[in-house]
């Protein structure tokens, strides 16, 4: 699938809406943790989502992403917590691989979060694998274990230990693009045979999963219109790599649609339990690269930035 050929084209960025905090510590105290001012001013704008900066926990609902990849036993409550909801919300059971898409877009959407936002208010990068991550579906709440960060050398934070810097915004964004597909390889591989997608359409969905949790939060943020054009720079295809088929690449993610303007309709959002809610932070949606097949329970609830909408 191809993305709508109305594409914005990249727009100048604006200012950080959130400064990078100086790093040095007063006498007797811890330095603050990169990337935590972020987590939470998401959680105070979005309550129904919290991230917490600390090791991966496990029981009590928990569910770490290495356990996730470690073996079936977890992927499988995973999936089966998506289809008892879909019973109970559609009255009828999902496909089995329809179940799978809902669970891999509800652990995408938050966990693309934790990298994103970061870039979006600090331009600072966290390096997190899927073994630095949990989370609990029933609150709304992940954990992310502190560590390697990527920045840009005026950040304060720069010569922390941990501190990586690179040149420029440009090669910032390539950071941010190598390090989703450093998380998210592994996450659509152990999915793969559930959902029953092709790589490429997994790497839609995961695109479609990155966009719209900025870009919802964006909107939250007053910024939609700057999410909106980021997003559209950062996930467009190299000139040199927009005519060649997209393929996995151990480095960055296939180039797939950025996000384009759409008709007025509902956007996902990710909510406790369910882990969709109706309508964006302001109701403006996008073509989206992939469906989720909530159609083959509810016709009437397709999004109206589907494909099979927006592309016939």
């Amino acid at each position: 699938m191809t993305a709508s050929s109305t594409r914005p084209g990249p727009a100048p960025r604006a200012p950080r809406t959130t400064p990078a905090h100086a790093v040095t510590p007063r006498p007797g105290t811890c330095p603050p943790v990169p990337c935590t001012a972020s987590y939470r001013r998401l959680g105070r704008l979005f309550p129904a989502l919290r991230v917490h900066s600390a090791p991966p926990r496990t029981g009590d609902g928990w569910l770490s992403g290495a356990d996730l990849l470690a073996g079936p036993d977890a992927l499988r409550e995973l999936i089966a917590h998506d289809a008892r909801q879909g019973l109970a919300r559609y009255g009828r059971p999902l496909r089995p691989d329809v179940a799978a898409g809902f669970g891999l877009h509800r652990f995408t959407w938050p966990a693309a979060l934790l990298f994103t936002l970061p870039w979006f208010l600090e331009r600072r990068v966290p390096l997190l694998t899927p073994g630095d991550v949990s989370i609990r579906r029933a609150t709304g709440e992940l954990t992310a274990r502190p560590g390697a960060f990527v920045c840009l050398p005026d950040d304060p934070a720069a010569g922390l230990p941990d501190a990586r810097t690179v040149a420029d915004e440009a090669a910032l964004a390539a950071e941010l693009r190598a390090a989703l597909a450093g998380f998210l390889t592994p996450v659509l591989t152990a999915f793969r045979p559930a959902v029953r997608r092709s790589p490429r359409m997994l790497w839609a969905m995961a695109t479609d999963a990155v966009v719209e949790g900025l870009w919802y939060v964006g909107g939250l943020l007053g910024e939609e219109e700057r999410a909106r054009a980021e997003l559209s720079d950062l996930l467009a295809p190299a000139p040199a790599a927009a005519h060649r088929p997209a393929a996995p690449r151990a480095s960055e993610p296939p180039a797939l649609p950025a996000p384009t303007a759409c008709a007025p309709g509902a956007s996902a959002s990710f909510t406790p339990g369910a882990g969709f809610a109706a309508g964006g932070a302001s109701g403006t949606d996008r073509a989206r690269a992939s469906c989720c097949l909530v159609y083959t329970v509810q016709p009437e609830e397709m999004c109206g930035g589907c494909p099979r909408v927006t592309r016939g």
